[in-house]
């Protein structure tokens, strides 16, 4: 990838293909460019992921009060994270990898933010197709 590759825009396809799991170990625990990717193109990765599976904004913005509530640990344990299977599996994986990383309050304070940021985005993309 040359250097300004980095500033081309993606279309959903190429952002499907990102490991966002990989992003979440490598964003949360390492600011500067990692943190802006995650939030940036990670957190729309994510939620076309989610909106694949036909998960809801809202859905998200919930886990995201129950990270900031119990933790990434607690969260990644919840048996149903999300409502279905895939969507759970899909959530399971995604704080399971986030919570290898986060080891304190404000790690679960900067997930709960990335995910509210992947409700938002998946919010503000249903809302433009018209769902």
């Amino acid at each position: 990838m040359s250097p300004d590759d980095r500033f081309r825009p993606r279309t959903d396809e190429e952002l499907r293909q990102l490991d966002v799991s990989a992003m979440l170990r490598y964003g949360l625990a390492f600011a500067g460019p990692h943190r802006a990717a995650l939030f940036g193109e990670g957190a729309v990765a994510a939620a076309l992921a989610a909106d694949a599976l036909g998960v809801l904004p809202r859905s998200l913005a919930f886990l995201a009060e129950v990270v900031r509530s119990g933790g990434a640990r607690y969260a990644a344990d919840l048996t149903e994270p999300l409502p279905g299977a895939e969507p759970a599996r899909l959530a399971r994986d995604w704080l399971g990898s986030a919570a290898t990383t986060v080891t304190s309050v404000d790690g679960d304070q900067l997930l709960a933010r990335w995910l509210d940021a992947v409700a938002e985005i998946l919010g503000m993309r249903r809302d433009v197709r018209g769902a």
